[in-house]
């Protein structure tokens, strides 16, 4: 018998089909790449290519000249730093809660977190409140407060706490510790992989998300980077309609396809740290307790 073992139809199935969603993935990001170091005139001619016919940095060097790009960019890690940071607290605080079906105050905790999935407060009471209650106009929190918990990834996390032995809880309880040292001592560290997927769910959310900056933020200064590139993408046509303005030499497009990668490189790098614990925290998360 031959020591090679052969791959069964299904595995070579299944790897065809993965390489051609990676592809087709691919494919893409790598044209807006290679338009973003295409010449405007190109653009305009040819269109989109997969490699640059006319290999040119002008938006690049448009994006970097000034501070616009840099304050966009400390305001987008603020927001994605600070946010992922409170809403994995708060989450992780409120399942746990839930989890452990405590007497008097697990099933108030989890009415309050069901419900938002079913029903909306609006646009206009979350207005008001954010900017004529608690202030916050032009401040990094007013994006990031209401973002701040996902009703659905509360339970995600809550199915994973139910995962975890209650054998090791009861010991620790016999030891003498509390619910916080359990939680902060055991639970939080046997839970590395659903924290990791609730944080790069959480990160990704933040790090896209404009809507918020243009309800409460007005300081340029302080727009974050789907912002500006939302702005830029909406006066493009605007642009071109005025002969002032399409005269001069601005690369519309090319800046749009430009600032586009640069907005997408950083949150792209996340995933490799949280991949060792992906598949593993959605598992955990998926299963019921």
């Amino acid at each position: 018998m031959s020591g090679k073992k052969k791959l069964e139809p299904f595995t070579i199935v299944s790897i065809v089909g993965v390489s051609l969603a990676v592809v087709a993935c691919a494919i893409p990001f790598w044209m807006i790449i290679s338009g973003s170091l295409t010449s405007e005139s190109q653009l305009a001619t040819t269109g989109y290519s997969l490699f640059p016919a006319a290999f040119d940095l002008t938006a690049y060097k448009m994006i970097f000249t000034g501070p616009a790009v840099l304050d966009a960019y400390f305001a987008s890690v603020f927001i994605t730093v600070v946010g992922t940071a409170l809403s994995l607290a708060v989450t992780s605080g409120l399942s746990w809660v839930i989890a452990r079906r405590l007497p008097g105050i697990s099933r108030p905790l989890t009415v309050f977190a069901y419900l938002p999935m079913l029903f909306s407060g609006g646009l206009v009471p979350l207005y008001l409140l954010v900017t004529q209650y608690l202030k916050l106009q032009n401040s990094y929190f007013s994006v990031i407060l209401p973002l701040l918990v996902m009703p659905f990834l509360v339970f995600v996390q809550v199915s994973a706490f139910r995962q975890l032995p209650e054998s090791i809880f009861e010991s620790a309880k016999i030891d003498g510790a509390g619910e916080l040292r359990i939680f902060f001592t055991i639970a939080i560290p046997l839970s590395k992989p659903i924290l990791a997927v609730v944080g790069l769910f959480y990160a990704v959310h933040y790090w896209n998300d404009w809507f918020m900056a243009l309800l409460f933020i007005d300081d340029v200064h302080k727009f974050p980077l789907p912002l500006v590139l939302q702005n830029l993408i909406s006066n493009i046509s605007f642009t071109q309609m005025l002969p002032q303005l399409a005269e001069a030499a601005t690369p519309v497009y090319q800046l749009r396809l430009a600032l586009t990668t640069v907005a997408i490189g950083p949150i792209l790098l996340a995933y490799p740290f949280a991949q060792r614990y992906f598949v593993k925290g959605i598992t955990l998360g998926a299963t019921k307790g």
